[in-house]
C-alpha cells in the first residue's frame, strides 16, 4: 500500500503537470499580460525543474511549504498541504475537508441501504430459484441497471417535491444541528445511489449463494439436518462473501471520492460538487488535491478488503 500511495502521488503530479493550459495564466484572471503570467508562474513554483516541483510537492504533504515565497506576504500552508487554491484563497485541504462530511453521510447512508436491500434480496431470489421471486428480483435488477442516476434523481425530485411536496426542497444541515432536517435532505439522494447500486448487489449476491449451494459442504450441512437459515447464512452466504465484499469496499471508497450527479442534482455541497466547480473554474491544485484523497480512499479499502477475507474465510487464515 505504501508502495502504492508513492506511485499515485508521481501520478497525479505527473497528469496534472502534463494537462493542456498553462496554470498560471488560468490564475490571473481577465486582464492577462506576458509580465503577469510569467510573475504568476514563479509565484505558483512552475518556473522551477520538474523534479524540483515534486520534492516539493511531497514535502508540503508531510512538512507545509509556502507559495509566493518572495512576495511580503507569502501563503503559509500547514501540513499535511495538498496545495492551495489561488481562485478560492484557501488551503485544499482545508476545502476538501468542509466538503467531506456531506459525502461521507451520503455514501454511508445509501451503502447501509443498498447493501442490506440488495444482499437480501439477492439470498431471497437465490432459495426461490426459477420461480416467480425470482424472476421479480431479476426483473427488478435490470431495471435497475437501466436507469441513470440523473434520470431517477430528475424524476424523484419532480414527483417527491415538486409535484406531491411530501418533501421540501434539499438544504443541507449536520445531522447535529437539525437532524429532521438532514433526514429529509438525503432520504432522496440515499435512495437514487442506492438503486444503482442494489442492482448490482442483487445479482451477485444470487449469483454467489447459488453457486456456493452446490458444494459439498452444503450438501453435507443439510444431510446432517442443520436449519435452512443456518445454512443459507453460516455456509453459503459467509463462503460466497469475498467477492460481496470487495465488491462493497471499493464501491464505498468510490463514493467517498464525490457522487457529482446527485450531489449536483440535490444541491449538496459535497466532494462531488466541489469537483464540478474545479473543473469550471480550472483549478488545477483542487483538482489534484481531490483526486489524490478519492484514490488514496480506494487503495485504503483495497487494504481493508484483504484483511477481511482472514476474517471471512477461515481458509485465508489457515493458508497464511
Amino acid at each position: 500500500m505504501i508502495l502504492l500511495l508513492f506511485l499515485l502521488t508521481v501520478a497525479v503530479f505527473l497528469l496534472f503537470s502534463i494537462l493542456p493550459g498553462d496554470p498560471a495564466r488560468l490564475t490571473c484572471g481577465k486582464s492577462c499580460t506576458p509580465d503577469i503570467i510569467e510573475a504568476n508562474r514563479h509565484r505558483l513554483g512552475l518556473d522551477k525543474p520538474p523534479l524540483e516541483q515534486y520534492e516539493a510537492f511531497i514535502g508540503g504533504i508531510f512538512f507545509g511549504r509556502e507559495f509566493s515565497e518572495d512576495s511580503p506576504q507569502p501563503v503559509i500552508c500547514n501540513a499535511p498541504c495538498l496545495g492551495y487554491s489561488y481562485n478560492r484563497h484557501a488551503q485544499v485541504l482545508g476545502l476538501i475537508v468542509n466538503a467531506f462530511p456531506v459525502t461521507f453521510w451520503l455514501a454511508t447512508g445509501a451503502f447501509i441501504l443498498w447493501i442490506t436491500t440488495g444482499i437480501s434480496l439477492g439470498i431471497l431470489a437465490a432459495l426461490t430459484h426459477g420461480r416467480w421471486p425470482d424472476r421479480l428480483v431479476m426483473t427488478l435488477s435490470l431495471i435497475g441497471y437501466s436507469l441513470p442516476a440523473f434520470f431517477i434523481g430528475l424524476v424523484l425530485m419532480f414527483f417527491v417535491i415538486i409535484k406531491w411536496r411530501w418533501l421540501p426542497f434539499p438544504s443541507y444541515v449536520s445531522p447535529f444541528d437539525n437532524l429532521g432536517q438532514f433526514l429529509q435532505t438525503m432520504l432522496l439522494p440515499w435512495i437514487v445511489l442506492a438503486v444503482l447500486y442494489t442492482a448490482f448487489y442483487m445479482r451477485l449476491t444470487r449469483n454467489q449463494v447459488l453457486e456456493t449451494f452446490g458444494e459439498d459442504y452444503v450438501r453435507t450441512a443439510r444431510a446432517k439436518g442443520l436449519p435452512e437459515r443456518t445454512v443459507v447464512v453460516k455456509h453459503a452466504l459467509r463462503a460466497g462473501l469475498a467477492p460481496i465484499v470487495t465488491a462493497a469496499g471499493l464501491d464505498l471508497a468510490g463514493l467517498l471520492g464525490g457522487a457529482i450527479i446527485s450531489e449536483n442534482i440535490f444541491s449538496l455541497p459535497g466532494l462531488g460538487s466541489l469537483s464540478l466547480n474545479a473543473v469550471t473554474d480550472s483549478d488545477l491544485p483542487l483538482l489534484a488535491g481531490i483526486t489524490l484523497c478519492t484514490a488514496t480512499f480506494i487503495i485504503v479499502a483495497n487494504l481493508v478488503v484483504d484483511l477481511l477475507y482472514a476474517v471471512i474465510d477461515p481458509r485465508v487464515r489457515l493458508g497464511s
